[in-house]
């Protein structure tokens, strides 16, 4: 079905086609060139982060993550259960038990309050995710962590250029992972990249990133051949990705501003529906600087969502419900288990929770007609 507003749309905005044909002409597909060094600065400059690395997906930057915090089997990792699945195959991946900690009814983040109940002794790391590019508790966690001698590893999937007071998100714990998907704010189709924020990792994060090579040292002149030192694999993209994405970046303050306009604009509409209690939509506290990576609505019940969904549908209009939450899963059944009781939020809001479209080339327009669509399913409702 084609629809007149899809859930999301990939887009050029500036030089994306031209940096490819330069990335051909220059004779280097392969990874690590001129491009990858440009998307490696712009992000230590503009997050702040000691060492960046692209990756071919968000993905490979949880497995890099994974391996420089040493995951051993029957290591336990704490981390919330509504999250993507890459957040966890990353560790099952090299045998890690993933804990599941029940989430905030806010910010839908990891409740910080029932991480310590979580912590056992084959914990080894503390996994948070920043859900729609909203802070996770840092301080309370990292100290948490430090207490336990733990390692913190962000999955900012959503939270490019989102800020917790001064600090970028993927910069405040140890290791900080990204995503440049295709439906994400800035994007390369696939892509992501590995923030490393402790500099004594930097070493083994190049190995790791180059087939567990000292290669990066070669190009360097440290030494006057490479050879297999270590575990490793090929995590860097293309230069053809990282050229389209580079391109991304030179206009990254553009976009954010566009989708930060869309975000406040739904909410503007749907305000007054929402302060009649009909349903919820995100609040953002003053000090989360978001990047209006999504929009959504908290309904009445999953059998309300389903309606809606289906209403949307019939007039050309694509919304979704975002994750199944990873502890009521087959595989989360299999590898992984669930501290402290019930996951009360957790299931609650994964069975109301709905997306509504939101994409750079999107009009007020675009919204107007959502919301007008959205307003009827209402009205139709009241009419039950």
């Amino acid at each position: 079905m084609k629809y007149k507003i899809p859930f999301n749309k990939p887009f050029i905005v500036g030089k994306e086609l031209y940096n490819i044909a330069q990335a051909v002409q220059q004779g280097r597909l392969s990874g690590d060139g001129e491009f990858t060094r440009r998307c490696h600065a712009w992000l230590e400059s503009h997050l702040g982060c000691n060492k960046a690395l692209l990756t071919h997906s968000g993905t490979g930057a949880l497995e890099m993550a994974a391996h420089l915090c040493g995951i051993q089997p029957g290591d336990e990792v704490i981390m919330p259960s509504f999250t993507f699945v890459s957040t966890a195959n990353a560790f099952v991946a090299r045998g890690a038990v993933p804990v599941f900690v029940d989430i905030r009814p806010d910010t839908l983040n990891i409740d910080e309050q029932k991480i310590a109940a979580a912590i056992g002794s084959k914990t080894k790391a503390i996994l948070v995710v920043h859900y729609a590019g909203i802070a996770c508790a840092m301080d309370t966690i990292k100290k948490l962590a430090a207490r336990h001698s733990l390692w913190v590893v962000e999955d900012a999937a959503q939270a490019l250029l989102c800020r917790d007071g001064e600090r970028c998100l993927g910069t405040i714990g140890h290791l900080g992972c990204l995503s440049f998907h295709e439906t994400k704010n800035i994007i390369s189709g696939e892509g992501g990249a590995l923030l490393i924020n402790v500099p004594e990792l930097v070493e083994r994060a190049e190995i790791l990133w180059e087939k567990g090579t000292d290669r990066k040292k070669f190009y360097r002149g440290e030494v006057d051949k490479y050879a297999w030192v270590d575990l490793g694999s090929s995590y860097l993209p293309s230069e053809l990705t990282a050229a389209f994405l580079m391109a991304q970046f030179d206009e990254a303050k553009k976009i954010i501003e566009v989708r930060k306009r869309l975000f406040a604009y739904y909410s503007e509409r749907l305000k007054p529906l929402a302060d009649q209690g009909i349903f919820q939509i995100p609040a953002v506290a003053d000090h989360h600087h978001h990047n209006g990576h999504l929009f959504y609505l908290l309904l009445a019940s999953q059998d309300q969502r389903s309606r809606l969904i289906n209403y949307l549908k019939q007039a050309s209009i694509y919304a979704v419900f975002h994750y199944v939450p990873l502890h009521s899963s087959p595989a989360g059944k299999r590898f992984g288990r669930v501290a402290g009781g019930e996951m009360t939020v957790t299931d609650r809001i994964s069975e109301r929770l709905l997306r509504l479209p939101l994409y750079f080339e999107m009009t007020t327009n675009d919204i107007d007609f959502v919301v007008a669509q959205i307003e009827s399913f209402f009205e139709t409702e009241s009419c039950l």
